[in-house]
């Protein structure tokens, strides 16, 4: 194998390969997010065709000169956020939302850290935000609210001549994943949702090495969010209303795929030349959330309403089969006292690639590349998007990096008139998983159809851009005060 992994390295050389392009807030106070709609109508949804207004993969909206942003939710991932697009030229933030209006202080003091102006503001009552997204001098809507709110929000920036941008997932039904789908072709605006992990070092390294058949034929990716938050979520308080907890008390599935998902569906080029055909779902029982709340309601009062034998499962393990015959698997687990894991696992005839346990391991045989063999893998196929703003990503931060990654790439993508690596399309299926997942853990794990929601023209849209085209001229901005606070 050693000598294998020698003539490889001799044949690939170091000549460069090519280049790749690559929240939590108090604003509202949902109730459960149980299905809207009952788990029979699901399967009807999710067999629902639609006759496509508009292609809006591909799609290239009027350049923007200067990006003006408006914030909805304050909360936690609300203040990194504005952190972040204080850094990017040609950015200027508007507005900052929240019902509480002591949060809209944290992104007040941002901006004015930063040397810009405050800052409209836009809190004290539930539906605020609708005030906000009428507002004529903002061009994006930037959403980091509990999960309910992402549709009703995004879709309301559109109507209202907004382009969308919503933390994950963008919905939690099939109805609202169509929704979003519908909204953005009518409008022609865009609705991308905040998939920071497409963004992370490792899953772009892969990307890149996948699009120039690195791997040979990829036939069989992986994908999880194995998050132990089970303390978290019990946190008197931690989530707003304690939205989270109720989302894992009262819905059986794949809750919150799309971390794992999006980079390897990226590498799988998914509703761009493939599609997803179909899923199987299963669930365990809960072992743990029940005896959690158990214990906890009885030294606190407050989680008296949370003592419930209806807790759904722990570990939820999904499989989807594409139209090309290339399978997917998806995890989901955020009570087990077990690492963190996303997996990114990338299986092809030639290779493979897997990130976690970190660090991330690849392999053209039996054994890993070593350090060194990594090291010469990574000149040869790192992208320009972490050459042109890597370092300066790692200084902002947002997860090591890659939230900035993900920022920076999108108002460049805004500032230059040139589609964006994330759609509405995936905004819609990645997060239609959980929704459809729960009708078949609901069914002794049947399969059920997964909506194509390009209508057809997956088998002709372009897959991501690779190579920055027309883009990569957004700079960063930072003042030396500012710099002088980040948590290097």
């Amino acid at each position: 194998m050693k000598t294998n992994r020698r003539k490889f390295f001799k044949i690939a050389g170091v000549a460069g390969a090519g280049v790749l392009s690559g929240g939590i807030t108090s604003c509202n106070s949902p109730e459960t997010t149980k299905s809207e709609m009952p788990l029979a109508s699901i399967k009807e949804a999710a067999e629902k065709t639609h006759q496509q207004q508009f292609n809006m993969c591909g799609y290239a909206a009027p350049k923007l000169d200067k990006v003006r942003i408006g914030f909805i939710g304050l909360g936690n991932r609300g203040p990194g956020a504005v952190e972040r697009m204080s850094n990017i030229e040609g950015v200027e933030i508007v507005a900052l939302c929240d019902k509480d209006v002591s949060q809209i202080a944290k992104g007040q003091k941002i901006l004015a850290k930063h040397g810009f102006e405050p800052a409209k503001e836009y809190g004290g009552t539930e539906d605020i935000w609708k005030e906000m997204c009428q507002n004529p001098d903002i061009d994006l809507v930037y959403i980091c609210t509990p999960w309910k709110l992402h549709t009703p929000m995004a879709v309301f920036a559109m109507e209202n001549d907004k382009h969308a941008a919503t933390e994950v997932p963008a919905a939690v039904t099939v109805e609202q994943a169509w929704q979003l789908v519908e909204t953005s072709e009518r409008t022609k605006k865009h609705c991308m949702m905040l998939e920071n992990c497409c963004y992370d070092f490792f899953e772009l390294l892969t990307l890149n090495m996948a699009r120039q058949g690195f791997f040979g034929e990829v036939l069989h990716v992986e994908g999880a969010y194995n998050h132990n938050l089970l303390n978290s979520n019990f946190r008197e308080n931690g989530y707003s209303d304690m939205w989270r907890l109720k989302e894992n008390q009262t819905r059986n599935g794949n809750l919150y795929p799309t971390h794992g998902l999006g980079p390897v569906c990226q590498v799988l080029n998914i509703n761009r030349g493939d599609r997803m055909d179909y899923l199987t779902s299963m669930s365990t029982n809960d072992f743990q959330m029940a005896n959690q709340a158990k214990e906890l309601a009885a030294e606190n009062e407050f989680f008296k309403e949370f003592e419930t034998k209806n807790y759904r499962g722990n570990m939820n393990s999904t499989l989807v089969r594409t139209i090309n015959g290339k399978s997917i698997m998806i995890q989901h687990d955020v009570t087990s006292n077990r690492p963190y894991s996303r997996i990114h696992l990338v299986s092809g005839t030639d290779g493979i690639a897997q990130k976690w346990p970190l660090p991330g391991k690849i392999a053209k045989g039996h054994g890993w590349f070593d350090a060194d063999e990594l090291k010469v893998l990574e000149e040869q196929y790192t992208p320009k998007i972490v050459n042109l703003v890597g370092d300066m990503a790692k200084k902002v931060g947002g997860h090591g990096g890659m939230d900035f990654l993900m920022d920076w790439r999108l108002i460049d993508c805004l500032r230059n008139g040139i589609a964006l690596d994330q759609d509405v399309y995936d905004a819609a299926l990645w997060s239609v998983i959980a929704p459809l997942s729960e009708w078949s853990v609901a069914n002794r794990s049947n399969s059920i159809e997964v909506p194509d929601f390009t209508n057809g023209a997956w088998k002709t849209n372009t897959p991501v851009d690779v190579e920055l085209s027309k883009g990569g001229t957004t700079g960063v901005r930072i003042t030396a005060e500012a710099e002088s606070q980040l948590d290097v």
